[in-house]
């Protein structure tokens, strides 16, 4: 072996490793959030002692974890032993407008999940009920907490991309959009914040009406803006010119999302769009966050993400076609009409 091929191998192993241990950084953050380190940083650097006593922890343990952390640019270490927040490490903090702590809690709700994903390799069927005893949808329903967490979540990742889509999309001709899986409404209110002739709906199952209502009201919308509450496996609202999907077609399989894209299309206007904000997954070897995301999926959901061919199948026997693909960095949203 060459000195060039050796490069290449080694190369290659530290790669290897370094998926093996991807574990070790997703829970370290977590566990940051799980003790609310950015909150007590939030007034400057404190000492990890001290953290450690105010939250009931180990000294040295709390140093490491933060000392890791630090190395990731969470956190800082401004002086021997003393930890202040960067701006990644500031969006930990509840209180932060853009704050991503309750996201990075709900992705701890997967690790057991994760340790016992063999199920899904063996089966290919979601892990999650193997490990929570209910579909995903199911024990969220049954179980107010978690399932305000995953509201809290699904809003912050929102909050990310509304104002994107509704700066690069042109909704001028949407008189009704429905936000189908819309949760407490963050996404739908920051499209129509940006677009003041439109109303909307927020569709979702009836235990998320209560926070959507008070997100809607919160954000001046009581009067443009309602909350609808039903299943999209059996329906959708009708007459809307614009039926908006942020990352729900991936939770669901291939018939699933047939049924409910086939509503949409028995439902819209004539003109009429079907808007779907997901992963575009690139063929062959291309690096692409989509690939491990689709394997969570499974593993989480039952659901997949999917290529541009397998949109087209899909969509094609829902009744729609595939209009175009629609690029908004970091958006990536697929654009049906009537076949």
């Amino acid at each position: 072996m060459g000195q060039h091929d050796r490069g290449h191998a080694s190369r290659d192993s530290l790669q290897l490793l370094r998926l093996a241990e991807g574990l070790t950084p997703a829970r370290a953050v977590q566990l940051a959030a799980e003790l609310g380190f950015a909150d007590l940083l939030a007034d400057g650097p404190r000492a990890a002692e001290e953290l450690a006593a105010t939250t009931g922890t180990h000294p040295g343990a709390v140093y490491r974890l933060l000392r890791s952390l630090a190395a990731e640019g969470v956190f800082t270490e401004t002086t021997p032993g003393v930890f202040g927040l960067t701006p990644m490490g500031d969006q930990l903090r509840a209180d932060h407008p853009r704050s991503l702590r309750a996201w990075v809690l709900f992705q701890a709700m997967f690790n057991e999940v994760y340790a016992a994903a063999m199920h899904s390799v063996r089966t290919g069927e979601p892990t999650f009920p193997t490990v929570y005893g209910a579909p995903i949808f199911t024990y969220l329903e049954q179980h107010p907490e978690e399932g305000s967490l995953f509201n809290t979540a699904m809003a912050q990742h929102s909050r990310l991309l509304a104002t994107v889509l509704a700066e690069a999309y042109d909704f001028s001709s949407a008189r009704l959009i429905v936000d189908v899986g819309g949760g407490d409404g963050t996404f739908l209110a920051g499209v129509l914040s940006e677009w003041p002739d439109a109303s909307g709906i927020v569709y979702d199952l009836p235990y998320v009406a209560d926070a959507a209502r008070k997100q809607l009201a919160g954000a001046g919308l009581g009067e443009r803006c309602s909350f609808v509450g039903g299943d999209m496996l059996r329906d959708v609202p009708p007459g809307a010119d614009a039926y908006l999907f942020k990352g729900v077609i991936h939770n669901w399989p291939d018939h699933d999302a047939v049924t409910v894209l086939r509503h949409c299309r028995q439902a819209m206007t004539a003109d009429g769009r079907v808007l779907l904000i997901d992963w575009l997954v690139p063929t062959g070897d291309t690096a692409h966050p989509s690939k491990l995301i689709d394997l969570s999926m499974l593993l989480v959901y039952g659901g997949r993400e999917r290529t541009r061919e397998e949109f087209v199948g899909l969509l094609a026997e829902a009744g729609l076609r595939l209009e175009r693909v629609f690029e908004a960095p970091p958006l990536t949203m697929v654009e049906a009409v009537a076949a």
